[in-house]
């Protein structure tokens, strides 16, 4: 039953989260336009196809989250929901930018073919993702809060907080400077001057003294400026063009799409569920549908990347946001592609005034990683962390990652591979373990020797006999795990109940 409640429309914290989750898309969008004008696509296609095509995709998803804010709000008659942050997730990007793009355009050599396969792959993950959500809330309740958080804590302190720490120190005089007035003004509660909200005070600062000390050059407005112009979101049948050569000739790419969409709904099954602990409960399954559907139309407009929930929902969260910056998120970045505004913000703001924002985000995931769950189960958060750390350094070499790491250890590699399953699965088996549900653990082992048999785990591609070792070892994890769960119920030990001494006093 709903109740009455006056939920704002828009309110003084939506700004702050306005400008994290402004900043996080923009950051992929400029990646995006930076990467494919590198690759040689035209601009033409870059940002009269794709960018506004991404564009449509963040904007359904984030009115659409805007409203399920809404409906939330008044079925529990609060005024503190906090709408769910939503883009173009960042690992999926690079995937489909490199191993989806840059392969198609190798088979084919030519750049509008080379899109159009994209575009198909798109729309084709993104319709998996819809059927795929049917399970979303039963595999929800399968896998442990843990778990489920450790992971995503490790995307967190690696790929966000770590990797945008390091842009921060790239220019000491501009992040360092930038971090400390974001840590004042959203840790600290302190109001900034005029009380302008913490995050627009801190890129104005930052880029300020980029300019000012010559880290920026006018020659960068002049670039962005160029750039913009009229590109109208215009629909296109890319993706139904691109179909007939993804099913034939560019078959080999089912490998890559269909686990990385998997991966994608995972994460969006992450990112929901930290939001419920941070207060916020979510359909977990409705939520992976509304990805899947805003990758499709994305697609139908020329984009050609998959859309999650995002981890910055939880900083948003903590920042006291509604639904507002989700709204003006979705008009502005509108906005933005439709004019080539993006491309010129882009050579204007630098990254290291950008990057502490991003920290702050990470870390507010780490901490509520740990705050969620039990003292007893913090090493099985910690153990779920790991992988994301060998998957970070395996994937930020230039050369092949497993001759560079090979001198550190012959484990980073596999164990980088399909970080998100080893995650989740060493997590849960953890916390199977600390509450004695060895049953469970076992189970969790099967799959892992699944996962790994068929390559989504320890192994570089899909293929059957993937990983053997792995998936040997984590048979014989299984048949220990038995074992102990044999012990466990045939122990003939009577455990006395404990209770308070006031309690077996009275009785």
């Amino acid at each position: 039953m709903e109740k009455a409640v006056n939920y704002p429309l828009f309110k003084k914290e939506d700004t702050d989260a306005f400008f994290a989750l402004f900043q996080n898309n923009l950051a992929n969008f400029v990646l995006i336009a930076v990467t494919m004008l590198g690759l040689g696509f035209p601009t033409g296609i870059v940002f009269g196809q794709v960018i506004p095509g991404a564009a449509v995709a963040v904007i359904v998803g984030n009115l659409y989250y805007a409203h399920m804010a809404k409906r939330l709000a008044e079925k529990e008659g609060r005024t503190d929901v906090t709408a769910l942050s939503y883009g173009i997730s960042t690992p999926v990007m690079f995937v489909f930018l490199f191993g989806v793009l840059v392969p198609a355009h190798s088979l084919t050599n030519d750049y509008q073919l080379a899109w159009q396969i994209a575009v198909a792959a798109a729309f084709l993950s993104g319709l998996i993702q819809v059927i795929g959500s049917v399970a979303g809330n039963w595999i929800r309740k399968q896998i442990p809060r843990a778990a489920l958080l450790g992971a995503l804590a490790g995307v967190a302190i690696t790929f966000v907080a770590g990797e945008m720490l390091f842009n921060t120190f790239s220019i000491p005089v501009v992040g360092l400077v930038t971090l400390m007035i974001i840590i004042v003004g959203v840790i600290g509660k302190v109001a900034m001057p005029f009380n302008i909200p913490v995050s627009l005070f801190a890129i104005v600062i930052g880029t300020v003294l980029a300019f000012t000390l010559g880290y920026q050059s006018p020659s960068q407005i002049s670039e962005g400026l160029s750039n913009v112009g009229l590109y109208p979101i215009l629909p296109t049948l890319a993706a139904f063009d691109g179909m007939t050569m993804l099913f034939t000739a560019m078959v080999g790419l089912l490998a890559v799409i269909i686990p990385i969409t998997v991966y994608n709904s995972i994460e969006t099954m992450n990112n929901v569920d930290a939001m419920d602990a941070a207060g916020d409960g979510y359909d977990v399954r409705q939520c992976q549908a509304v990805d899947g559907v805003g990758t499709m139309l994305g697609s139908v407009f020329g984009g050609l990347f998959p859309t999650t929930v995002y981890i910055a929902s939880v900083g948003s969260k903590e920042m006291g946001a509604g639904r507002g910056y989700s709204i003006l998120n979705a008009v502005v970045f509108g906005l933005a592609a439709v004019t080539g505004v993006v491309a010129a913000l882009s050579a204007i703001i630098p990254m290291a005034a950008i990057a502490p924002i991003l920290v702050f985000v990470g870390l507010s995931l780490v901490g509520k990683a740990f705050q969620s769950n039990e003292t007893k189960y913090y090493p099985a958060v910690a153990l779920a962390m790991l992988p994301y750390f060998a998957n970070y350094v395996m994937t930020r070499f230039n050369s092949d990652a497993g001759q560079v790491v090979a001198g550190i250890s012959e484990g980073i590699v596999p164990l980088g591979e399909g970080a998100m399953f080893t995650a989740i699965i060493l997590g849960a088996v953890t916390v199977f373990i600390i509450d004695g549900r060895f049953v469970k653990a076992a189970a969790f082992s099967l799959v892992a020797a699944g996962l790994s048999f068929t390559g989504f785990m320890h192994a570089s591609e899909m293929a059957f006999n993937a990983a053997s070792q792995y998936a040997i070892a984590y048979l014989l994890i299984a048949v220990f795990f038995v074992y102990c769960a044999y012990k466990e119920e045939s122990s003939t030990i009577d455990v006395p109940e404990h209770r308070p001494l006031k309690e077996r006093t009275a009785s």
